[in-house]
C-alpha cells in the first residue's frame, strides 16, 4: 500500500467557545487538550491512502450539500461511563443536522464503521481518572453557548498527534 494519512471531519466550535473547553480540558490534565480542538465530530480519526485526497475532498463537497447553515446550542453535560471514560457538552440543539451530516461524510469513499452509535457532543475529558473527568462534569454543568454553524472542516493529524484544519466545507443545503 502507499502512503497514508489520517484523515477527521468536524465542526469547529468557535470562539469565545473554544477557549472556555479547551482550558478546561487543560484544567483536569487532558494530555489531548492542545491537540484536538473543541469540535463535533462527523468522521473520527480515519486512514486513507494520500493519493485518495482529492477524493475525498471532492466527495466532502458534496456531503456540504447535505443542510443549510444552522444554528448550535450546546448546554450542560453529559457522560458515556461506564461504557467509555468521556466526559462531554452536549449538543442540545443541532441534532439533526450533526447526524444528517454524520451520515453525507461517512459513506463511500471514506466508510468507516464506528464502535458506537454516533450522538454529536464535544468532548471535554477522555481516558482520564474519575475524580478529573467529574470536576469537567461539575464544572460545566451551566455551560452554555449558541452560534451559527456554516462549516465543517476536514482535519489532518500530523506526526505529532495534533490535529489540524486542511480544508473548510461551507454548508450550501440541496
Amino acid at each position: 500500500m502507499g502512503n497514508r494519512m489520517t484523515v477527521g471531519v468536524a465542526l469547529a466550535i468557535p470562539e469565545p467557545h473554544a477557549a472556555v473547553l479547551a482550558g478546561w480540558r487543560r484544567r483536569i490534565g487532558d494530555p489531548e487538550a492542545d491537540k484536538v480542538p473543541p469540535h463535533v465530530t462527523l468522521l473520527p480519526p480515519t486512514e486513507i491512502e494520500a493519493d485518495q485526497l482529492e477524493l475525498v475532498e471532492k466527495h466532502l463537497a458534496e456531503a456540504a450539500t447535505a443542510v443549510l447553515p444552522f444554528t448550535m446550542r450546546l448546554s450542560g453535560t453529559g457522560s458515556f461511563r461506564p461504557v467509555s471514560q468521556v466526559v462531554f457538552v452536549q449538543v442540545s440543539s443541532g441534532i439533526a443536522q450533526c447526524e444528517l451530516l454524520e451520515r453525507a461524510v461517512r459513506r463511500d469513499p471514506i466508510v468507516r464503521e464506528v464502535e458506537f452509535p454516533y450522538h454529536p457532543h464535544v468532548t471535554v475529558g477522555h481516558d482520564l481518572a474519575d475524580e478529573r473527568l467529574d470536576e469537567a462534569y461539575e464544572g460545566l454543568q451551566d455551560f452554555v453557548a449558541q452560534f451559527r454553524v456554516e462549516a465543517f472542516t476536514l482535519y489532518t493529524q500530523n506526526g505529532d498527534g495534533a490535529w489540524r484544519p486542511h480544508r473548510e466545507y461551507p454548508l450550501t443545503g440541496l
